[in-house]
């Protein structure tokens, strides 16, 4: 008798706004190479003030796992059962396993900026970075540049959001053995003379706001650095522009997206997708 299993398997992102994130396009592609037909990934606009509500849904409808996105990433650590040592650590959570009504938050954003890194042939021992923003992405990246040996590490981040980036900075004193330190972002920001990465970890430039860059003096950006956004629609934004013009090695974040969404679908099937796969349909949806 032919089997009749008609039960669909609910991942997705919860987000706001979260109209363009792709990550719909990259996941359910992985899904038809691996022959999982009934599985599902949702984009779910939750508004800020609903998430609790959104995650009482989620164990209601047997989701089998979700991601979060801005703004969600710290908010969404009140509603979990238990963290990884790395989300635990990062102090944000941008992956949610439901394990029988049990959810368990991790954090790929850093592993897959990580691997992007490696991808481009950059090693962060030893070098001095700067970061743009103290918000989810910016906690996941900075915690992992810290323990694979960066000797620098300075956040740069704006007046208002002042409390999550002195928790960044103390959580990585505490924590780690990388040298840290905080710069308010108030007016244009100029690079320091000795830099060697820079990271905009903010969500400037994110579409539709496609014509944004970060307020930055890019003719103080050393001519040896390497360029990374985290941004991955549009995957080429002003910001990676200026880079592309100074002659700057620089990678965009759909790289960044791909690794982390591979890193997700493992860890909610247990199976290991094709990348390639994945960043064809990407480029596939946004082109």
């Amino acid at each position: 008798m032919k089997e009749q299993d008609y039960l669909d398997h609910l991942v997705g992102v919860f987000g706001h706004p979260v109209a363009e994130n792709p990550g719909v396009v990259i996941q359910e592609a992985a899904f038809r190479e691996l022959a999982l037909r009934n599985w599902r990934f949702l984009t779910i606009d939750v508004a800020p003030g609903r998430l609790g509500d959104a995650m009482l849904g989620l164990k209601a409808m047997n989701f089998r796992g979700i991601n979060c996105t801005i703004p969600h990433k710290i908010e969404v650590l009140t509603y979990l059962d238990k963290l990884s040592p790395a989300a635990a650590l990062i102090g944000a959570v941008n992956t949610v396993i439901n394990d029988e009504g049990v959810l368990t938050g991790d954090n790929t954003d850093g592993k897959g900026f990580m691997i992007a890194l490696e991808g481009a042939h950059v090693d962060p021992r030893g070098k001095r970075v700067v970061v743009l923003g103290s918000g989810g992405a910016a906690r996941a990246i900075c915690v992992e540049l810290a323990l694979a040996g960066a000797r620098h590490i300075t956040i740069v981040n704006i007046p208002k959001d002042l409390a999550l980036g002195r928790g960044l900075v103390d959580t990585l004193a505490q924590k780690t053995k990388v040298e840290v330190d905080y710069v308010s972002w108030e007016g244009t920001y100029r690079m320091p003379e000795d830099a060697d990465i820079l990271v905009n970890a903010t969500p400037i430039g994110l579409y539709p706001n496609v014509d944004d860059k970060p307020d930055i003096d890019y003719d103080s950006i050393g001519k040896s650095v390497y360029v990374q956004d985290v941004i991955p629609n549009p995957a080429f934004t002003p910001f990676l522009r200026e880079a592309e013009s100074r002659s700057l090695k620089w990678q965009s974040g759909m790289q960044m997206l791909i690794n982390q969404a591979a890193l997700n679908i493992t860890m909610w099937t247990g199976l290991k997708p094709d990348k390639e796969v994945m960043r064809r349909a990407f480029v596939g949806a946004i082109s």
